[in-house]
């Protein structure tokens, strides 16, 4: 018998959850589909819950919604698929938690569904490091695209687009709170509250350390590609594509459908809500930090359609290689 799914949040990213469930065919029904834009099925997730009662909700909203949402949603009696970065405190992180019990709650970080994952540890031992470097481009629109977008305490290079790097840095090495966070975060549009180009460092008691460069203002393309050291060796791993030093490593498991494994044949959950605590705690460090730098136009260039900062890969590129902030090696003030 399929299962009946109901997707909250149904525009923008939520047509990729739209192809997800289509790509399940028979195994589920898709009874509605929500969003505050109008064109769905409904407009209120509430009067959806009642009226189509779907066993299995599918949320897709900005991240400061989640809570209230996924509340609604676990209180009518469905288990849960709640998009990344799940709560953005730790408070809301138990609140979240204590809501879940008896039910089925997974978060979308569908890159611990990746292969690479189980693959590391004969390939470099026991993990002491991952360094993430990322360099896209985000153009005006991206920062107008909605009212929370670039605010303080809702977003952010770190929190939001890199979230997945993050996340998967924070699964490869193990670290935990307490740790040592450094941060070294930049803006270069006034309008913007939030960082979107940022170093930060995370280490933790015994050594093990994580550190990211990212920016969302880069012409070249780096895709968040993760360097992993361990005792016996060192890996690159493209945790978007599944590729492990070079090679794309088939059999990602799609969360959507690991979480029917689990309802139907008590498979292990492969993205649990207490996987995600670390995130959730270094989410909530990052996004109560100072407020980021506002660069110098002078040494930006504009684009049509957007700002960009000359040489913003090899930049990127340079920090991850030497685990340094980018004050720390002068690229930046």
């Amino acid at each position: 018998m399929s299962t009946s799914v109901a997707l909250i949040g149904a525009a923008g990213h939520g047509a990729w959850h739209l192809r997800a469930i289509d790509a399940l065919g028979e195994r589920v029904r898709l009874v509605a589909t929500c969003d505050v834009q109008p064109g769905y099925d409904y407009t209120d997730h509430r009067r959806m819950l009642e009226e189509r009662k779907p066993e299995v909700v599918v949320v897709c909203t900005p991240p400061h919604t989640h809570l209230p949402i996924a509340l609604d949603v676990l209180g009518a009696g469905a288990d849960l698929l709640l998009e990344k970065p799940p709560v953005l405190s730790l408070a809301d992180h138990r609140r979240l938690a204590e809501a879940a019990r008896g039910r089925v709650l997974q978060i979308g970080f569908q890159a611990l569904g990746s292969p690479t994952l189980p693959l590391l540890a004969e390939r470099v031992g026991e993990v002491t490091s991952a360094s993430v470097a990322g360099a896209w481009w985000r153009p005006d629109s991206y920062w107008a695209r909605s009212s929370w977008a670039g605010r303080r305490g809702r977003d952010g290079a770190l929190v939001n687009p890199f979230a997945h790097a993050l996340m998967q840095a924070l699964a490869i090495t193990g670290i935990r709170p307490p740790w040592t966070l450094s941060l070294d975060r930049y803006r270069v549009r006034p309008a913007v509250e939030v960082e979107d180009t940022a170093t930060l460092r995370l280490t933790a008691p015994d050594g093990r350390a994580v550190f990211v460069a990212v920016t969302l203002c880069s012409a070249e393309f780096v895709p968040g590609d993760i360097t992993v050291v361990g005792r016996d060796g060192t890996a690159e791993v493209g945790y978007a594509q599944d590729r492990l030093d070079g090679e794309v490593v088939p059999g990602r498991v799609g969360l959507l459908e690991n979480l029917l494994d689990h309802r139907d044949h008590g498979a292990p959950l492969l993205v649990p809500l207490e996987r995600t605590e670390p995130f959730t705690a270094l989410a909530e460090a990052i996004l109560a930090a100072e407020e980021p730098v506002l660069l110098d136009p002078a040494r930006l260039a504009r684009r049509e359609d957007g700002v960009e900062i000359p040489d913003a890969a090899a930049m990127i590129r340079r920090a991850a290689a030497e685990r340094a902030h980018f004050r720390e090696i002068g690229v930046l003030p």
